[in-house]
Order: C-alpha cells, then sequence, then structure tokens
C-alpha cells in the first residue's frame, strides 16, 4: 500500500494561551490588538507528521497548517472571509501534496461547515466530526460505568444540540437512554432536532442549562461558544461530562469547586505507530483530537473523500468510521480534564464523594 497523505488545520483558541506561547511579546499587549495583527498573517505549514502506521502495512504521513485566527475573530469577521481564509491554508495544504485535510476547532463550524471549503479545494475535506462522535459516546459511556453508572438507566444531557456533532450525538444517545434533555438557544431548531431524535429516550428540550443540567447523569456538551456555558451549580453529584467543544464550555470553576463530578475532555484517541507531530498542542506523545484522527483514518484507508461535511452527520457514518478506527488500532488514549490526566484514582474519589453529597441531599454545588 502507498503512503497515505493528509493535512490538518489548527488554529490559535486564544491570545493569552497558544499565541503567548509561540509569541511572548502577545502577553504585554491588547488581545485586540494582537488579533489585529494575526489577520495580516498568512497560513504556513507548521510541521510535518511522520509515523503513522495502520493495519496490513497501511502508512500515512501529514502535515499541521496553522491559520492565524483566534475563534472570536472568525465569529466577527465576514463569513465569506473567514472560509476564504481557511481555503487559502487548504491550499497550503494541497501545495504540501495532501489530499485531504482536515479541519480543527472552529474552521470546522464557521459558515456550512466545510461544505463551501470543499468546493474552493482540490482535495478531500473532513470535518472530523464523525469520530469525535463515536469518541465522545464511547468514552461517556465508559466514564458513567467507572463512576458506578448504567448508562441503560441514565438522564442524559446534550448541550449544542443543534450543530452537526450535537444532533447525531441526540440521536444515538437517544438510542441507550431512558431520558434525554436537548438543550440549546433557539426553541425553533430544538423541536426541529427532537423530531429527528428516535429511540427508547423520552425528550425534553431547554434553553437554560444552569435549571436542566441538574437533573442530567451525563452531559456532552458541543456549542461553538467562545465563553463557558456550564457552571459549578449547573451539575448534578456524580454527573459525567464529556465537554468535546474547543475552547471548553466547563468552566474552570467546575474543577475546582465540584470534585464531586467527573468532568472529561472528548476525543482524546491514542495513534497507532510511532508517530511524532512534530509539534506541541498541548497532548501525551501519540495522541491526538478524534478530529485528526479522522483525517488520519481516511489517509491511511486512502479514501480521499469528503467524508464528514455539513450539518447533517450520519450515524451510519459514525458507526463505520469507528470501525476503522479499530481496524487500524486507535483507541481511546484514557481521560483528560483540563489539560491533565484522569487516573483510576482520581476517578475513584470523585464516586465516593459523588455517593456521600447524594446521601446528603445535595442537589448541586
Amino acid at each position: 500500500m502507498s503512503m497515505g497523505r493528509f493535512a490538518f488545520i489548527i488554529h490559535p483558541l486564544s491570545v493569552s494561551g497558544d499565541v503567548a506561547r509561540k509569541y511572548p511579546i502577545a502577553r504585554y499587549l491588547p488581545a485586540r490588538v494582537v488579533e489585529w495583527a494575526l489577520k495580516r498573517v498568512p497560513p504556513k505549514v507548521v510541521s510535518s507528521i511522520t509515523g503513522v502506521a495502520g493495519c496490513d502495512g497501511a502508512r500515512a504521513q501529514g502535515w499541521f497548517v496553522g491559520l492565524p485566527l483566534t475563534p472570536r475573530l472568525m465569529l466577527e469577521l465576514d463569513v465569506g472571509y473567514v472560509i476564504g481564509r481557511i481555503i487559502e491554508a487548504g491550499k497550503v495544504a494541497q501545495q504540501a501534496g495532501a489530499r485531504i485535510v482536515g479541519l480543527g476547532a472552529f474552521t470546522s463550524v464557521v459558515g456550512d461547515a466545510g461544505v463551501s471549503i470543499a468546493r474552493g479545494l482540490d482535495i478531500a475535506v473532513t470535518t472530523g466530526n464523525s469520530y469525535t462522535v463515536a469518541t465522545a459516546i464511547e468514552g461517556t459511556f465508559e466514564a458513567a460505568r467507572l463512576m458506578g453508572l448504567d448508562p441503560g438507566q441514565c438522564a442524559a444531557a446534550v448541550v449544542g444540540c443543534t450543530g452537526s456533532i450535537g444532533r447525531v450525538t441526540s440521536q444515538m444517545l437517544a438510542e441507550v437512554v431512558p431520558q434525554l434533555t436537548l438543550i440549546g438557544r433557539d426553541e425553533a431548531r430544538l423541536r426541529a432536532v427532537a423530531e429527528q431524535v428516535a429511540g427508547r429516550a423520552r425528550v425534553e428540550l431547554s434553553t437554560e442549562p444552569a435549571r436542566s443540567l441538574v437533573q442530567a447523569d451525563l452531559v456532552v456538551t458541543v456549542t461553538s461558544a467562545v465563553d463557558t456555558v456550564i457552571e459549578p451549580g449547573f451539575l448534578k453529584p456524580g454527573a459525567v461530562v464529556c465537554d468535546v467543544a474547543r475552547p471548553r464550555d466547563v468552566s474552570r470553576r467546575v474543577a475546582q469547586q465540584r470534585p464531586d463530578v467527573l468532568v472529561i475532555e472528548g476525543g482524546v484517541v491514542a495513534v497507532p505507530g510511532e508517530v511524532d507531530f512534530g509539534f506541541d498542542f498541548g497532548f501525551p506523545p501519540r495522541t491526538a483530537y478524534a478530529c485528526m484522527a479522522e483525517t488520519m483514518i481516511l489517509a491511511l484507508e486512502e479514501r480521499y473523500e469528503s467524508y464528514s461535511l455539513g450539518r447533517e452527520i450520519e450515524a451510519a457514518k459514525v458507526r463505520e468510521i469507528a470501525e476503522l478506527a479499530t481496524k487500524h488500532g486507535f483507541q481511546l488514549a484514557g481521560f483528560r480534564s483540563f489539560e491533565r490526566r484522569v487516573t483510576a484514582e482520581q476517578i475513584e474519589r470523585t464516586r465516593d464523594l459523588a455517593q456521600r453529597a447524594r446521601k446528603q441531599g445535595i442537589p448541586g454545588g
């Protein structure tokens, strides 16, 4: 089998974090000034990715392409301009030799979730959302079991259910859980999602996370918000929260004030082979986000097709990419929470504190 070739577009999530690590002077300048300067920096190859090895001798190599726009800029600037800049980054990937490019973080949600970007490029495009959903659900259910919860007996909630990830996550959770709360900002869009959800779950709709989440045992949160949307007092003792959003939806105050709640990052995957990303994006060696992994899986399969695009991700594709991931040796890389590994001892301690809080009748923090 020949070498699969892929690229992945990354961008800074914040001025104080990602930009300041690369350019320390950014710590001393107003964020708006730094963002104004970033708009004038062209996308470029940040690093080469080597050593991705799947089954039957399949190999893949790739590139990280950096697009210097923050989430705030992508939300505030003209959509057409932002899509044009992402296409520009995609063309850098084409020139490097990639035959499929993955859209990272906010590049996957701008405009029509990759459809227009794919039209502007001569290579395949994927948001990676199918494998993100697969790993989020797998991770949530595994974390639930470690917390002593049976997913088949749990009340679940999806925050940001009207987006492409949230919609199919809701559909697949409804096949397992008996109660599901769909949470979003727009009632009409919530009703549209509810009409697509079929399964054993009784479905409720809400525009108020603060009021609704306190009833949920399992929470998957996938908004495209720039600021956090889940605070300590929103959550039930013993709840498992899978935060798929980047930037994160869950406030860091939850980790500080709610030791009886287990928060995990969604979609952290161990990549097969002696992979070297050539770039530190805050993960342990040989691990990546699931959206990155989907791009690698498709490259290993040499399936250069636009796989996960638009607002309608198919459950069938979620299941297919999960099977391909297993075939090539991709798997969940344990749990992480707020950039740190979650140990078995921490989970046990969280479980004990949750049981104590429930006995005391504490509804939330």
